[in-house]
């Protein structure tokens, strides 16, 4: 049996010869076509495709320093209240010539700093997280290396670099508040256990004045975590007014089993979600959630760390894009309106 032909990549050489210019006149038409004619743009971008020509990205970045990739961490990619960050980060950074690659942490402290690691050695322009980043040594191992971080949907007065997010605990408490302008005093909460829950069950406890019952479930949330929240929630107050839940998704599930169940929503548990997700509009009945521009927080993302790399002075590291709470059908009776 023959060998098989071993693969050669066409190089500039094959792009310059095949559209008959020199070497420098066809690096210029492919990557500073400022410098050449349109004509000639033209015929070395008709030559690099006959031949299969791909830059190699890497050896520009060495001589220029610069990567021209942006990595993004996310807890997980099937969580839909990320996903609009994810998009508008791609849609900026690419319009600006980045690629941004995604890793996934699992809601694990200790794989996130696997992964940092593995990040910083791809030497990226900069790193977006969703979220704060916990380890102290990622931490200074991130500042010492300098690579712009820009940490997003939380808020810390002591960032790593720079912070586009909101206050979680705020969230908690402003929920709490609605719910007790309701009058809603035998409430519970269904939660994921990933840190941002956390948080914003504190701010709830906090503004409640004392605890209320609880369940929690493993994060990312489902809808049938949802259903089974609820059950376990049932068990500890039959009588329970309303139920905040850490997700939609959890809120999705709990609103399933509450009809399971023959409760009417919201005249014998009124449900509110978080996240405002593309469903939460339309579900019957139509849920109550807390709203949080993720796009804003993507834009604002991208361009810190298109600023950071092209030397220009960030005036505002720190960026509050604050939340809002959408009243539907499933806390009120009323017609749908926002607050």
């Amino acid at each position: 049996m023959n060998n098989p032909v071993p693969f050669k990549a066409a190089t500039l050489h094959d792009v310059a010869r095949t559209a008959g210019v020199s070497l420098i006149t066809a690096s210029r038409a492919l990557t500073n076509p400022k410098l050449v004619s349109s004509t000639t743009i033209l015929k070395v971008q008709a030559a690099a495709q006959a031949v299969g020509y791909i830059p190699n990205l890497l050896a520009g970045g060495l001589k220029s320093r610069r990567s021209m990739l942006v990595a993004g961490l996310v807890p997980a990619i099937s969580v839909a209240q990320f996903l609009p960050t994810v998009q508008s980060l791609t849609d900026v950074l690419s319009q600006a010539g980045y690629q941004l690659i995604l890793g996934q942490t699992g809601y694990d402290h200790a794989h996130e700093e696997a992964l940092i690691n593995t990040m910083i050695s791809r030497r990226p322009d900069g790193i977006v997280f969703t979220g704060l980043v916990h380890s102290a040594s990622a931490r200074e191992r991130l500042q010492r290396v300098g690579i712009p971080v820009v940490e997003t949907w939380d808020l810390s007065e002591r960032p790593v670099d720079m912070l586009v997010g909101f206050s979680h605990v705020k969230v908690g408490s402003a929920i709490a508040g609605y719910f007790l302008a309701k009058g809603w005093q035998r409430v519970g909460i269904a939660t994921g256990n990933d840190h941002r829950g956390g948080l914003r069950r504190e701010g709830f406890l906090a503004a409640m004045g004392r605890d209320v019952p609880t369940a929690v479930v493993p994060a990312p949330s489902s809808m049938g975590l949802g259903r089974r929240a609820l059950t376990e929630l049932l068990e500890k107050d039959p009588g329970l007014q309303a139920i905040y839940c850490s997700s939609d998704q959890l809120a999705q599930g709990v609103l399933a089993e509450a009809q399971a169940r023959g409760l009417r929503v919201p005249e014998d548990l009124a449900v509110c979600g978080f996240g405002n997700a593309d469903f939460a509009a339309d579900m019957q009945p139509s849920l109550t959630t807390v709203h949080v521009d993720g796009a804003a927080i993507g834009r604002r993302a991208a361009q810190l760390i298109i600023d950071r790399s092209h030397g220009t002075p960030i005036e505002q590291p720190i960026v509050d894009v604050g939340f809002r709470i959408i009243e539907r059908r499933s806390t009120s009776l009323a017609h749908d309106r926002s607050c």
